[in-house]
């Protein structure tokens, strides 16, 4: 189904090209990739090859399992993120210490070296300083104050899930919650600081691109962990019950990959609630969102249009059902508030025309996966004869196997179609796939930088139904050869996205 709306114009206005990264794979010597030198120099790098994107996955603290996708709240920055050379560089930390690695682990919280940031700030800050860090506390407050009062009180119960904590804090007495307040305000105190360290370089680095001609794309899970600030400081806003656990769950339906679907188990929002406020939660968490970035991919993007409700007591996602969401109100509240939508819908999968309407009515940018193309005849939506210039391609994404390894698992009939349809290149993958993604007439198209790097299958990013092994891959500069940003900075010219 074609819709066009005249105001819902498209962010993409030109030919550009991207780069995947995410900055925990960023080189460096702490135990993860940070936001200081190696951020900048990344940054450089693109300039140098033409590319005029640099996305990357969520941003936001993640549990101690460390996928990006489950996060303890929709603002707050992931502070394993933070660089402590940058710190040094500013007199508010010593020389690095045995004790200082442990920044980079999953669960950074606790951490010494972030705790002597504190100490120096305090003692050596100057004016300009002092009054940026009251600045931040005054215009994050909204959300600021009630997630780090959550992580004073989790770190207190013994890393419990809010709804296992005492019935006052649990459902937010008020005396309960001002005697917390005051006997953990330095715990708090430590916790602000920590979020203005994160934005401050976030900041520094979205600076860097911007004066280079690159935007920074980021990415925004539709739903958000149970065990989070969020959903403990704005309980009506979602479907749960007295005690505070959901009644229904989040998923996807059973289908070819899976026959008894996937149960994410995020609780479902209380639309109707959503909608008498006006969406203010979402106004909130765009408004932040483009604070840290310049453009937004949303996942899971058809459950604004109806959304898979599971019964939290199944185990499956079989018995779940279609559930209509008010996805026109909520984007026509959005584009009242924000104009032109710096947004890109995830529409993989089984998607409706009504979930296509939906993106349509709003100029929002699909996305088209390669690796998905070449299967099912010449009728698949992902083969380029097929794009929209209002699209973003990608060779692969974090959740797929990079490209050399995806050819690499391909049997010989496959292998056989992607060459033929690529006219029998003469280079190795992943380049012929690099370079159909490259020629498309989508705005964007979006490489992975293992492929840039011609990694195989053991450096992919996320297995998706795994748990081990992801969301750790990092590269070295030692990976990328001299003649990398040349050679790519000439095929963004030969395909128009300089």
């Amino acid at each position: 189904m074609s819709v066009t709306v005249p105001e819902a114009r498209s962010f993409l206005d030109r030919r550009r090209a991207g780069i995947l990264l995410h900055p925990t794979s960023l080189p460096g010597r702490a135990a993860q990739g940070a936001l200081g030198h190696e951020a900048h120099r990344f940054i450089e790098f693109l300039e140098a090859c033409g590319v005029t994107v640099w996305q990357v996955l969520p941003l936001n603290q993640p549990h101690a399992g460390g996928s990006p996708y489950q996060c303890m709240s929709v603002h707050a920055g992931h502070t394993g993120l933070i660089c402590l050379e940058a710190l040094r560089r500013r007199g508010w930390l010593a020389e690095e210490k045995p004790a200082h690695r442990e920044l980079g682990l999953r669960n950074p919280f606790g951490c010494i070296a972030l705790q002597e940031a504190r100490l120096g700030f305090e003692a050596h800050a100057g004016d300009d300083e002092r009054a940026a860090f009251a600045a931040f506390k005054s215009h994050h407050g909204y959300w600021l104050e009630d997630y780090a009062l959550y992580l004073g009180l989790k770190a207190e119960q013994g890393q419990a899930p809010w709804w296992e904590w005492p019935a006052p804090l649990r459902d937010r007495e008020e005396g309960a919650l001002a005697a917390a307040r005051l006997r953990l305000e330095s715990v708090l105190e430590q916790y602000r600081f920590e979020q203005f360290l994160f934005y401050d370089q976030l900041q520094a680095v979205k600076q860097h691109a911007n004066r280079r001609g690159i935007l920074l794309f980021g990415d925004m899970p539709i739903f958000v962990a149970s065990d989070s600030a969020d959903v403990w400081t704005h309980r009506r806003l979602f479907d749960l019950d007295a005690r505070g656990l959901p009644n229904t769950v989040a998923g996807v339906p059973p289908d070819y990959f899976s026959a008894t679907g996937q149960r994410w188990g995020n609780p479902h929002y209380h639309w109707r609630n959503m909608e008498a406020d006006g969406f203010q939660w979402w106004i909130e968490r765009i408004s932040a969102a483009l604070e840290m970035v310049d453009l937004i991919r949303i996942d899971h993007f058809r459950g604004f249009e109806a959304y898979w409700s599971i019964p939290a007591d199944e185990e499956t996602a079989i018995n779940g059902h279609w559930v209509p969401a008010p996805g026109k109100a909520l984007f026509d509240t959005l584009r009242e508030r924000f104009g032109t939508l710096p947004l890109v819908a995830e529409d993989l999968g089984v998607i409706t025309p009504d979930v296509e309407a939906l993106r349509e009515q709003n100029g929002l940018p699909g996305m088209k996966i390669l690796q998905f193309a070449f299967e099912g005849g010449s009728a698949n939506p992902y083969l380029p004869h097929h794009h929209q210039e209002n699209s973003v391609v990608y060779t692969g994404t974090h959740d797929n196997d990079t490209t050399l390894g995806w050819y690499a698992a391909c049997d010989e009939t496959l292998q056989s179609r992607v060459k033929e349809y690529l006219g029998f290149p003469d280079e190795s993958m992943p380049w012929p796939l690099i370079r159909s993604a490259l020629a498309s007439v989508s705005r964007l198209a979006v490489l992975p930088m293992q492929d840039v790097l011609e990694l195989d299958g053991h450096h992919r990013m996320n297995t998706p139904g795994t748990q081990e092994g992801n969301w750790c891959w990092r590269f070295s500069w030692e990976q990328v050869p001299d003649s990398l940003a040349g050679h790519l900075r000439h095929l963004m010219s030969l395909y128009g996205r300089v």
